[in-house]
């Protein structure tokens, strides 16, 4: 009876490890998420502020989970080569890496994240601008990072567009906030 009992069990986790193995090859690895928000202020102005890395500490949402965290810079903030290195105690701030890629004046501003803890990982990051008004913009901050399997899983079960997707709101609303005083 305990073998049939033991034979069962194992029958059962051979089932359960594949069926995990093929929801994680039918899982995409590809994760985006985009919010954005109007500003009332010209774009000009927008872009100017935005582009800067160091005004993250005023309307970043992570800054403000830990204000304490180690900082330093590098380069000619707004420019392509500023890096920014960070090493919080939180583990949901971490330690990482973040490069300016790419600047489009007045456009676009790319970004490279390269996290060191709690999880290794990179992800690419941008922000756009545009006139919808005189004195209106559009800001647009998106993050794009591939998953590798099996940890593609956890888009399966937690719904990382709304975890991070909330951040990114709480961030523009916090420069909304800002530029619009």
């Amino acid at each position: 009876m305990l073998k049939k009992i033991l034979i069962a069990i194992g029958v059962l986790i051979v089932v359960a490890i594949g069926g995990l193995t093929v929801l994680s090859f039918v899982t995409g690895t590809e994760c985006n998420f985009e919010r954005e928000i109007v500003i009332n202020k010209p774009k000009s102005e927008v872009f100017a502020y935005a582009k800067m890395i160091k005004n993250q500490n005023e309307w970043g949402p992570w800054f403000k989970k830990e204000p304490t965290m180690e900082q330093h810079f590098s380069g000619t903030d707004g420019q392509p080569g500023f890096l920014l290195h960070w090493k919080g105690v939180k583990e949901e701030v971490g330690e990482g890496e973040q490069e300016i890629k790419r600047v489009i004046e007045g456009e676009s501003l790319e970004t490279e994240l390269r996290f060191k803890q709690p999880m290794e990982s990179r992800a690419d990051t941008y922000l756009t601008t545009e006139a919808i008004g005189e004195n209106q913009t559009k800001v647009k901050w998106g993050f794009k990072t591939e998953m590798p399997r099996p940890f593609n899983l956890i888009m399966v079960f937690i719904d990382l567009d709304a975890l991070i997707g909330k951040d990114f709101s709480d961030g523009l609303s916090s420069m909304k906030t800002i530029l619009e005083k």
